[in-house]
């Protein structure tokens, strides 16, 4: 039983990583533009992070249990593979660096499964790998889309004090929606290894709602440093720009928590800051920080399976 209590407790520590890293995902773009307070900004992600996870976060859940590796995963690989996830995502949140938490566990959960030799879903696994190709394109087409279509309505407009009134609302409308995504795709990364468990350890119900509130304590007392590096550090924004990123990043989460697949919500907003550097021009864009996210992208899935690997393989030597 105090295995089984401990690796919901690491569960629950990859749960308040993700809200750590990822919210400044949903509310960094509108901080830096100057236009929603810090404090205010994580109690409206928090809320609905919390109700993306409980209405719509089993799709993925389900995809990060026993889609990855098929077969039952023995308690010490579940504890392994959380631990390796959130431990990368601890100190890339200390370095104030936005990764990927969906690739951290997902890159985790494929390592034990080689190490446990049991049976991996490469086409599964590759498909997961092709959606985070997709998320920052589709995201970045978007945004390009919707930040070029709202300067053209401001440009034309005799209103536009009132339109910016309006798109101030929808600002924090667009971040409560980005944290419901948020929600929606990262429970499964904090519980869904936990589900794919060979026995039950804790009621479903409760295990969600529990994962749930991990994620939102996560955003509320630990997510200030990315914040300020997606807020302020990658590209200058005003307020129709926070809008079309923080709408455009949220649909991207939102359209591949429905169908299930893990994606990065560092890559949908970073891909939506990029379009928003295609309309403003490449020279607004800071390459350094930009550069350090990509690394990261592909340096979290193989660090992950790596790590997960090796601290399997040990334990199991330790033990025999």
């Amino acid at each position: 039983m105090t295995v089984e209590i401990a690796i919901v407790l690491v569960g629950l520590y990859v749960g308040a990583n993700i809200g750590a890293n990822d919210a400044a995902n949903c509310i960094g773009p509108s901080i830096g533009a100057g236009l929603v307070r810090l404090r205010t900004g994580v109690v409206v992600v928090a809320t609905f992070v919390v109700a993306g996870a409980l209405l719509q976060g089993s799709a993925v859940a389900k995809t990060i249990g026993k889609g990855i590796v098929t077969d039952p995963l023995g308690e010490l690989a579940v504890g392994a593979a959380l631990f390796c996830g959130g431990i990368l995502v601890s100190l890339a949140t200390f370095k104030r660096i936005p990764v990927s938490t969906s690739q951290s566990v997902v890159g985790a959960v494929a390592g034990v499964g080689v190490a446990a030799d049991l049976n991996v879903d490469w086409s599964q696994t590759l498909n997961i790998v092709g959606a985070w190709v997709i998320c920052p394109i589709l995201t970045m087409v978007l945004t390009y889309g919707l930040y070029r279509g709202t300067l053209f309505y401001l440009s034309r407009t005799k209103r536009e004090p009132t339109v910016r009134k309006v798109l101030g609302w929808l600002v924090l409308g667009s971040a409560a929606y980005a944290g419901y995504s948020l929600g929606a795709n990262n429970l499964g990364n904090a519980i869904g290894p936990i589900t794919a468990l060979d026995k039950q350890v804790a009621d479903p119900q409760l295990l969600t709602i529990v994962g749930a509130l991990s994620i939102a304590a996560g955003t509320l007392f630990f997510s200030k440093g990315v914040i300020e590096t997606v807020g302020h550090s990658i590209i200058p924004l005003d307020l129709p720009s926070a809008f079309a990123v923080q709408v455009s990043g949220g649909f991207g989460l939102h359209l591949f928590s429905m169908l299930g697949a893990p994606v990065s919500t560092s890559q949908a907003i970073v891909g939506a800051l990029l379009g928003i550097g295609l309309v403003q021009g490449i020279r607004t864009l800071s390459k350094r920080k930009v550069l350090e996210v990509v690394i990261g992208w592909v340096a979290t899935p193989t660090l992950a399976g790596v790590t997960a690997f090796g601290i399997y393989t040990a334990i199991m030597a330790i033990g025999s």
